[in-house]
């Protein structure tokens, strides 16, 4: 079954048919999204939704931004279980941590998280000697963090509430309760398969040895902690009547998370928003409007700004290193130190 399976996807890659079907799933999850928007947000008074972002207490913005916090400080262990996976164990946690946290709020930010992210994380970690195949197992290792995370929360959180995921996709508590069992088996299923013996995805130089039983494990809880804490600084800023409980909102936040995700827009806008007004429809939308914008400030902006500033300064101070070993090479032997210089000036001029 498994050897049926790769020729399939083999068939598929050859013929760009996954692709092909990704963009056709992106353009559909944001044309539905948009529509969704026009309606929903029709008779939205501006006004009182700035009153709802005036109105909330800072104490409420505090604690949000204590989640969203905590929430990317468990990001920054993506990089690190994944960096010692691929047997990198002499990348300091401090070099995961800065890779981690650009890389996922420049990636949430600007869309295409798989590239952009990745092109953040080769800068920082081919400092360390790490190269582009590396870099590509630890994009690969963080995602399946994410995924397992997702899949779990998703699995428990639906079973244990059908109907909160119902209002976003509009099947019926039972069917979805069924799905949430199904996705609970199939992850443990792949625990045990992981479990029972070493398995290997890839080939060649991008062959990557998934982690086993008990560090998937690890894998999931490093997912739930975070997702948790992403949905409890959502949970914080939705209006508190009705008070539909943190399991509805959890379960309605990760569902409308995956559909940005999915659509490849921009911080999911339009997608995330349109799924959050249609999952918790009970609520006043122009406070839950509040709140979302609110959170997007939180999660998406200020991270992504702090990003930026991040960056820079590292490659200012790079750039300074560079300059004072160049200074000290031309003390210690003018002649072929000047020589070189000059022709990396060239070459810059040049390029």
């Amino acid at each position: 079954m498994l050897e049926a399976i790769r020729r399939a996807m083999t068939f598929l890659r050859q013929k760009q048919i996954l692709h092909k079907l990704g963009v056709v799933i992106s353009v559909t999850v944001i044309g539905i999204a948009c529509y969704v928007l026009y309606h929903m947000l029709r008779g939205i008074d501006l006004n009182e939704v700035v009153e709802a972002i005036k109105s909330t207490e800072p104490s409420q913005i505090a604690m949000a931004a204590l989640f969203v916090a905590a929430g990317y400080f468990t990001l920054t262990f993506y990089d690190l279980f994944a960096t010692r996976a691929i047997g990198h164990a002499h990348v300091p946690y401090r070099i995961n941590a800065l890779a981690a946290f650009t890389s996922y709020s420049i990636g949430h930010n600007v869309g295409a998280s798989v590239f952009t992210g990745g092109a953040v994380r080769y800068r920082i970690y081919s400092a360390w000697g790490l190269n582009a195949i590396d870099v590509a197992k630890i994009c690969f290792l963080a995602g399946l963090t994410f995924w397992l995370g997702n899949a779990a929360v998703l699995g428990l959180g639906i079973s244990y509430h059908p109907e909160a995921a119902a209002s976003i996709d509009q099947l019926p508590p039972w069917l979805n309760r069924l799905v949430a069992l199904g996705i609970i088996v199939a992850l443990v299923a792949y625990v045990v398969w992981v479990w029972t013996q070493p398995r290997v995805v890839g080939r060649g130089p991008w062959t990557v040895v998934l982690p086993g039983g008990p560090l998937t494990l690890l894998q999931i809880a490093i997912g739930i902690v975070d997702l948790g804490f992403c949905a409890l600084a959502m949970y914080v800023l939705v209006p508190d009547e009705p008070n539909l409980g943190f399991v509805v909102v959890a379960v309605i936040f990760v569902s409308a998370t995956l559909l940005g995700f999915a659509s490849h827009s921009p911080g999911g806008l339009g997608v995330f928003d349109a799924a959050m007004l249609v999952g918790l429809w009970q609520m006043d939308r122009e406070e839950l409007l509040g709140g979302m914008l609110l959170f997007r400030v939180l999660y998406y902006l200020s991270p992504f700004v702090i990003s930026v500033i991040l960056l820079t300064f590292r490659e200012v101070i790079i750039g300074a290193r560079s300059k004072r070993l160049q200074q000290a090479a031309l003390k210690l032997d003018p002649g072929p130190a000047r020589e070189a210089a000059y022709v990396r000036e060239r070459s810059d001029k040049s390029a």
